[in-house]
């Protein structure tokens, strides 16, 4: 994904061009958005939907009467089109070296999501913030009480909070214009669950210093059950997690901070195993031949062991070739470079996730447990986190511990060739998993 920086103007017009670019079997919906500033000068972002870039900020080289040139550098690429009338452009994209045919009409992109509940709501919400001591944040979400919600069955109303996956998100989890976490809210309220969803440490409406690890993430979300628990306007306090959240789910079972979790794609693997086997997937699933992916992996374990060790790193081209050399391994140009970058990216949050086993949480926790995957899941392989779960955690009746054919990792129906096609695909979340959390919910209340 593309990391997004708002160009923040006062804008006297906004005008957007669209279109969809071919790429084979898969499109893109790119859009360009020409602001006049109040001075008359004109800058231009761009908005590519299925891929979770909105308002990236680019270069308006030329924008006249014939014609619309617009660069990217950060992305090595460039669109030039020429004018056919006011409402036609006729243009190409490139971008290292490949050149796309792209025509735009004036007009704003909107993907369809059906499943995205829109007001009036039959239940109520309301905005609230509560803190992080540990973190210094003030965390502002959505407390979302269910239809027929009141003082008589308040306390056997069971409440959850919901934590979002790797990376600044906010409360609904928006990523590729979808808002899972909105349509689960919303699918809980009417089913009698309560919900309180929060924009991530230093995003959107929340304060405090944006960066963190898994470590930082858990702070804030204990801290938002305890604040479940004093408000004592409700009886179960459980937890809902995406991804690392689901991972964080765990945690807080393990400290026995909630009454029920449920983990959604979250890793239980150690996180250099998980990443790996991730790597090696998603690399299978673009055409690389399995030897070769299975080569890259290997490699790719080396450098994340010796990063859990701190051992320093001073030349990363030669420490790859040297590895490489060693394991007697040969790759493209292309994934020595991947591996390059894997030395030291990703910061603090990165190193601590390569280290942490999740397992050692799962064998602590005594709630009642909901872990989900998804058979086409390629960043959280239900082959090598279900079974962990399996595993570690001690024995109940209570949990449910299931595979879901044909999702991906938003648990969203999806085919191989799909599956990493998050934006293009409609649906949010599969029904079959909304029915199983209110079912399973009520179950253990």
């Amino acid at each position: 994904m593309i990391s997004l920086f708002t160009l923040t103007c006062v804008a006297q017009q906004v005008q957007t061009w669209s279109g969809e670019l071919s790429l084979g079997a898969n499109k893109l919906n790119i859009s360009f958005n020409i602001k006049t500033l109040a001075d008359n000068q004109q800058v231009c972002t761009m908005d590519i939907p299925e891929q979770g870039a909105k308002d990236f900020p680019v270069q308006l080289v030329k924008n006249d009467a014939d014609s619309l040139i617009v660069a990217m550098p950060a992305l090595q690429a460039n669109y030039k089109g020429h004018k056919v009338s006011s409402e036609s452009i006729k243009g190409y994209f490139t971008q290292i070296g490949y050149t796309f045919s792209l025509d735009l009409t004036p007009r704003k992109i909107t993907l369809n999501r059906p499943q995205t509940p829109t007001p009036p709501f039959a239940y109520k919400t309301q905005e609230v913030t509560f803190l992080s001591p540990k973190n210094n944040a003030t965390l502002a979400g959505t407390l979302t009480y269910p239809i027929h919600y009141n003082e008589q069955n308040a306390h056997s109303t069971p409440v959850v909070l919901m934590v979002t996956g790797s990376g600044a998100q906010n409360r609904d989890e928006e990523v590729f214009d979808h808002k899972l976490f909105l349509v689960i809210a919303d699918h809980l309220a009417k089913n009698g669950i309560a919900s309180l969803r929060y924009d991530d440490r230093g995003f959107a409406a929340s304060t405090g210093n944006i960066e963190g690890t898994t470590d930082d993430n858990l702070a804030d979300a204990e801290a938002g059950i305890q604040y479940l628990r004093d408000l004592k306007q409700f009886g179960k306090v459980g937890v809902i997690g995406h991804s690392e959240g689901g991972t964080i789910a765990f945690l807080l079972g393990a400290k026995h901070s909630v009454d029920f979790l449920i983990s959604l794609a979250g890793a239980a693997a150690k996180g250099v195993d998980l990443l790996v086997g991730q790597n090696k997937a998603i690399l299978a699933l673009q055409g690389i031949p399995q030897e070769m992916a299975n080569d890259y992996a290997n490699v790719l374990k080396e450098i994340f062991e010796d990063r859990i060790k701190g051992i320093p790193v001073t030349d990363s081209a030669q420490y790859v070739a040297r590895l490489c050399q060693s394991m007697q391994i040969n790759l493209s140009a292309v994934l020595m470079a991947n591996l390059e970058q894997c030395i030291s990216s990703g910061g603090q949050w990165m190193d601590y996730f390569l280290a942490y086993d999740p397992s050692v949480a799962i064998r602590q926790i005594t709630c009642p447990v909901m872990a989900v995957n998804g058979t086409l899941d390629v960043q959280v392989l239900a082959q090598d986190n279900l079974p962990v779960i399996q595993q570690h955690l001690p024995a109940s009746k209570k949990h449910l511990i299931k595979e879901y054919e044909a999702l991906n990792h938003f648990l969203q129906h999806c085919t191989p060739a799909t599956t990493l096609n998050y934006g293009q695909i409609e649906e949010t979340i599969s029904p079959e998993v909304l029915s199983d959390m209110v079912t399973w919910i009520q179950t253990i209340k």
